[in-house]
């Protein structure tokens, strides 16, 4: 299996099977991936041939395996949690397909969007049996990392995080967000948001400290994260509210509003801010060119044409059209 390793970011490395022979495409997988790198035994598929990408991203101590396959089997077996230097909890956010996590008598199904644990110190069995094609972003949690935020003697069973009533959306929310920016967002901030991520997981896993959710600093951070997505994700609407946007991340207006009064801004201060700066990207885009301006306002919500060109020259200092001609 060819590896390729990543100029601009020391800290991630990726294998690739594309170039192997398909026939010994599936021996390289397992002995280079899954035997020297991750621990895990795959069981051999129908066909010899295996197309398969894994991406491996430092984060701090923890890290994400962005694993593209086929359907197949993979188990972690007593003779691979004992070869082991470390134990661990994998953290998985299927990204297509389907996933089973079979542990300790349990099977958690995971399918688009939901996230899974699982105990790496526990034999393990990941059933990808929906595909064709399956894709993963598995985060590696050092166990003492997770531990350090749960009661003591805490046991952590194969669950579906992403299902809890409470913080399951922000935990998915926050999961998406980090593999999204874990190639391009400075280390440091992966870090944070990484620590972010395990601090809601041990929210949902310790059902007693639910009565502390508002005074988890982790917690406002991920709401805070959730709630610029989906002003992000709908920005284009013309008429956007507060009230629309806290009912898709599940939370009061009230509280979207005390979230970007903690920020330093506005809800209407933050979504004028990003659409306009939207349709200053197109007024210099090549590609747009032949648009017309009152078009491109329109495309970023601004249903008043006179308004959007007072806020544009308020924002950059000339009109909408002197930007465009680079003045």
């Amino acid at each position: 299996m060819q590896q390729i390793a990543s100029l601009a970011r020391p800290q991630s490395l990726a294998w690739d099977t594309e170039d192997v022979r398909p026939g010994e495409q599936f021996a390289y997988y397992r002995e280079a991936i899954c035997q020297a790198f991750m621990k895990l035994t795959p069981e051999p598929p129908a066909e010899p041939r295996f197309a398969a990408r894994v991406e491996a991203i430092r984060m701090g101590q923890g890290a994400v395996n962005r694993v593209t396959f086929p359907e197949h089997i993979v188990r972690r077996s007593a003779a691979d949690i004992a070869s082991s230097d470390e134990s661990c909890y994998y953290l998985n956010l299927e990204l297509a397909g389907r996933c089973r996590l079979v542990q300790s008598g349990r099977d958690v199904s995971l399918s688009y969007g939901q996230v899974g644990i699982c105990d790496s110190s526990r034999p393990l069995s990941l059933l990808h049996d929906r595909g064709p094609k399956f894709q993963v972003a598995s985060f590696w949690v050092p166990a003492q990392a997770l531990h350090d935020r749960l009661p003591p003697s805490f046991d952590v069973m194969p669950t579906r995080v992403s299902d809890d009533p409470v913080v399951g959306h922000l935990i998915a929310e926050t999961a998406h967000a980090l593999n999204s920016s874990a190639l391009t967002a400075p280390e440091e901030e992966n870090v944070r948001l990484f620590g972010v991520l395990l601090d809601l997981v041990a929210l949902s896993l310790s059902r007693g400290s639910r009565a502390r959710t508002a005074e988890v600093a982790g917690l406002v951070d991920a709401t805070w994260l959730a709630l610029r997505r989906a002003v992000h994700r709908r920005l284009r609407e013309p008429g956007l509210t507060a009230a629309a946007v806290a009912s898709s991340v599940r939370i009061s207006e009230r509280y979207v509003h005390k979230l970007f009064e903690r920020a330093g801004t506005t809800f209407a201060c933050y979504v004028m801010e990003r659409r306009l700066e939207g349709v200053a990207r197109d007024l210099r885009d090549p590609a747009m060119a032949g648009r017309a301006i009152g078009d491109m306002a329109f495309d970023w919500g601004f249903a008043d044409l006179s308004h959007f060109a007072r806020r544009f020259k308020q924002r950059f200092g000339c009109t909408p059209r002197d930007w465009r001609r680079g003045v």
